[in-house]
């Protein structure tokens, strides 16, 4: 896997433990696919909305526009905007995500959720982001 990252310890059954990777190292590895792999004619960013910050700094950014829910990473192509929310394996998504996709949906945008690296690559090789 490519990036970097820690793992996290998950319990599979009584005893046994199985290591996955975190949503970080997940998104790193995305990052990394997509800066040596991103198809010509594809704009991508991430939208830094997650993390702990002081009171204040959450206030001025909400008064700027941020909203709560943003996909972790966005493309824009040929006119369609594409919202990809990553999640480690067996993640849940949040309610705030579940409406902020839901309302990306409706405007027009193609949104998928990913559960591992391998489900990432395979949205960014159906939607042409990657060669």
């Amino acid at each position: 896997m490519l990036g970097g990252g820690t793992l996290q310890q998950s319990r599979v059954a009584p005893g046994a433990r199985l290591l996955l990777p975190t949503e970080e190292t997940v998104h790193r590895a995305i990052v990394a696919h997509l800066a040596r792999r991103a198809a010509n004619g594809v704009v991508w960013w991430h939208v830094p909305n997650g993390e702990a910050r002081h009171a204040a700094i959450g206030g001025k950014l909400r008064g700027l526009g941020t909203r709560r829910g943003m996909p972790d990473l966005m493309f824009l192509r040929a006119g369609t905007l594409y919202a990809l929310e990553l999640k480690r394996e067996g993640g849940k998504v949040s309610d705030a995500q579940r409406s902020m996709l839901a309302e990306l949906e409706a405007a027009g945008a193609v949104v998928e959720v990913a559960y591992g690296l391998d489900e990432a690559l395979g949205a960014l090789q159906r939607w042409g982001m990657i060669r």
